[in-house]
């Protein structure tokens, strides 16, 4: 038999673990070949390879983020070749089994939950006598009927082949992000996470594991996502991966957890914030609401405060960058609560806050009791909420304004101080600049176009300017310090328009030819002649003492001179200030 296990990423970068533990674990008496797209591949264009493959049987892992694409796909594939066998499995299909097979005839079966052992005894009846009622966990059709038999008991873990030692994987290593299992299960009973339907947390080997990523590592992976649901629920068994991964990791690979920040250790945190080298270790903590009530509703425990102290610690040691999520449509969490939520969450500045919409998942318990609260939510995958009974559509739809932006213009980290002076001085709270941010790039009509870099300055200057900021001079002159410390070449245009004129400005540098110290040891050490000062730097008037601002966050009406110097070899960019009075001799001849 021809055997292909397929699957649909979000992203190039992206791999899947899934098709590899059911490559691994049919081998050595199956062989089965890996075959991996994205949703943005033209349908036409999977197809085709699939078919110039001649597969006898092909797999394909669903989720809810390919399946409707994956249906396009399999209905071509079934409509050239009939006699092509198609199994699904995966979270999107091991629910509603019934449902599936009644609505997609060309899905022939479907593999239910852990799907290692059920796929290779599958294929032993493909390959044998095809009593595939002996199979447990599949679902097909029979005589005109549906047979589900029954999940079978979970594998055991410890036993399980590596899914990493494919040849043909080792050129892509570097390229994409490998995702890694120590354990399969939730300890937890969110009632929105499929996680939470599973009992327990099993383990897979340690040691196994390590070696795993010591050949990965040696291959060149240079970004590894592990995908436990909560990585330290074991403190014993996370303080040992830590402390694996600080002694032999490659200097250049990034390790990426989920965490459960209210229940991690301070103890651990002091030792990752004293031995671990920065940027080594990412963190994700999934705060999802700061409402108690709501949390209770959907069998969430969570204690805010642990979690503040652990982001707290986490950010003081300045090692480890931290994504934290929130969801909003949660169940009676209406717009005002969600605004504090965002407040609570934003006030621990974390690295990257998404801020992501409930999708009510096959098989949770909250999609069970959907219209207790009144939801509406997609038919579709991924069923995203659209209104529930404290929530309008409406209002989603500013939420979603304030995402945007969010995105744009904080995980994105363009303008860090603008931003920042933004929510703490000039906006009652963080949540009602990036709403009314939101709503104005909306009724713009900007998301319905592209942008550059100086558009988004220029976009937000417009916002202020119209808004009538009343310490716009301010904020003008921290979004052109952001915009220039992001360069890495002297831009040929900045954003704004200049309002020096050139005698001025050729004044001014003479005086900095004639007296560098002006600027500080640090610009005198440069050694930069005219020529360089002209073509490698730029020159700004601001309104406020910009080097005082950044050092203490106090703000001075202090005319004061900023200079960018754009290093041509190193490829990095410097930035000088001091008050314009110290310009004053040259100024006055």
């Amino acid at each position: 038999m021809n055997i292909i296990c397929a699957t649909l990423n979000a992203k190039y970068i992206h791999t899947n673990l899934a098709i590899r533990y059911l490559k691994a674990y049919a081998e050595p008496e199956f062989t089965i070949q890996l075959a991996e797209y994205t949703i943005k591949d033209p349908a036409m264009n999977i197809v085709t390879d699939l078919y110039r493959k001649k597969p006898d049987i092909i797999g394909f892992s669903c989720y809810i983020w390919n399946i409707e694409e994956t249906i396009k796909v399999v209905k071509m594939l079934k409509k050239i070749d009939p006699t092509i066998t198609i199994v699904v499995g995966g979270p999107e299909v091991s629910y509603d089994v019934r449902e599936w097979l009644e609505t997609v005839p060309e899905f022939d079966f479907i593999v239910i939950g852990e799907g290692e052992e059920t796929f290779k005894q599958f294929l032993a009846q493909m390959n044998g006598e095809r009593n595939f009622n002996q199979v447990h966990g599949l679902a097909f059709r029979q005589e005109g009927r549906i047979v589900i038999n029954p999940q079978r008991n979970k594998i055991r873990l410890a036993e399980m082949p590596s899914p990493f030692r494919f040849p043909e994987d080792i050129p892509h290593l570097s390229k994409r992000i490998t995702y890694i299992e120590t354990s399969r299960g939730c300890p937890f009973s969110c009632q929105f996470c499929l996680s939470s339907i599973e009992v327990g947390v099993r383990y897979f080997d340690k040691e196994k594991v390590k070696e795993d990523i010591r050949y990965l590592m040696k291959h060149g992976a240079r970004t590894i996502k592990f995908v436990d649901r909560t990585f330290n629920i074991s403190r014993s068994y996370a303080m040992d991966m830590f402390q694996f991964l600080i002694e032999e990791h490659v200097p250049g690979t990034v390790f990426q957890f989920e965490i459960t920040a209210d229940i991690m250790r301070p103890e651990v945190i002091e030792f990752l914030n004293q031995h671990a080298p920065p940027g080594l270790f990412r963190f994700e903590i999934g705060v999802q609401s700061t409402n108690d009530e709501v949390n209770k509703l959907v069998m969430r425990k969570q204690n805010f405060a642990k979690l503040t102290r652990t982001v707290t610690m986490v950010k003081e040691g300045g090692k480890i960058a931290q994504h934290l999520d929130l969801i909003a449509g949660l169940p009676e969490e209406d717009y005002t609560s969600f605004r504090n939520t965002f407040n609570d969450v934003f006030a621990l500045r974390p690295e990257e806050l998404q801020l992501g919409f409930l999708k009510m998942l096959r098989g949770t318990g909250l999609r069970l009791r959907a219209a207790e609260y009144g939801y509406v939510f997609m038919d579709h995958a991924p069923y995203e909420v659209l209104k529930n009974h404290v929530l309008s559509f409406a209002e989603i739809i500013r939420i979603k304004q304030v995402e945007d932006v969010l995105e744009k213009y904080w995980n994105a980290h363009r303008m860090d101080e603008t931003i920042e002076y933004l929510v703490t001085h000039t906006f009652s709270t963080p949540f009602d600049f990036f709403q009314e941010f939101g709503t104005y790039w909306d009724e713009q009509g900007w998301g319905r176009i592209g942008h550059q870099l100086e558009d988004l300055f220029r976009r937000l200057h417009q916002f202020l300017q119209e808004k009538a900021c009343e310490d716009l001079s301010v904020v003008e002159a921290l979004m052109k310090y952001d915009y220039l410390r992001k360069q890495k070449h002297k831009p040929r245009k900045p954003w704004w328009e200049e309002k020096t004129d050139k005698e001025r400005r050729a004044a001014l540098y003479r005086s900095l030819l004639e007296q560098p110290s002006i600027l500080g040891e640090a610009f005198m050490s440069l050694h930069l002649d005219e020529k360089d000062l002209f073509k490698h730097t730029i020159m700004e008037l601001v309104s406020i003492d910009i080097g005082h601002y950044l050092e203490t966050k106090e703000i001075h009406y202090t005319p004061t001179v900023m200079i960018a110097y754009f290093d041509p070899i190193q490829l990095q960019t410097m930035i000088f200030s001091a008050p314009l009075s110290l310009f004053s001799s040259t100024l006055k001849k």
